[in-house]
């Protein structure tokens, strides 16, 4: 699969954000995006929903987006936590690259590891097939925290 995954770079990008645009958003409780985001926020990080679907709704008290490059450009993103269909990664990415985001997560399940790989060839930093909040609590317990 090509450096994707590299090692020590979830812990340098959850170590380096503050904020993280979530892509996928739901409003539904249930879904694993809604209580990634929330474990996120409980940590300290700024989350942008992003979901064309909720455009122009605030949700757990920020604003929705449709597309990542609707974020405005005073707002830094340091990363993208992508919980889309494999179907729908081409997309993100090329939002992703016109948005100029550093970093891109790629949550698990999601298959076309090919718009991953076509996102590190653009030069975004990129995390294959993990979770942002599972990866963030090994790092906890790595620290003892």
């Amino acid at each position: 699969m090509g450096p994707l995954n590299e090692q020590g770079l979830a812990e340098q990008l959850l170590g380096g954000a503050r904020t993280i645009a979530v892509v996928g958003y739901s409003d539904k409780p249930h879904r694993p995006v809604s209580s990634v985001s929330s474990y996120l926020r409980s940590q300290g990080y700024r989350t942008i929903p992003v979901n064309p679907r909720l455009r122009g709704r605030v949700v757990d008290g920020e604003q929705v987006y449709g597309r990542l490059v609707d974020i405005p450009k005073d707002t830094r993103v340091d990363l993208v936590d992508v919980f889309r269909r494999g179907e729908f990664l081409d997309e993100t990415v090329d939002d992703a690259i016109a948005a100029g985001v550093p970093a891109i997560w790629f949550q698990l399940d999601l298959e076309n590891v090919a718009a991953a790989e076509r996102a590190e060839r653009a030069g975004l930093r990129v995390i294959w097939d993990r979770c942002t909040a599972v990866e963030h609590r090994r790092m906890r317990m790595e620290r003892g925290r």
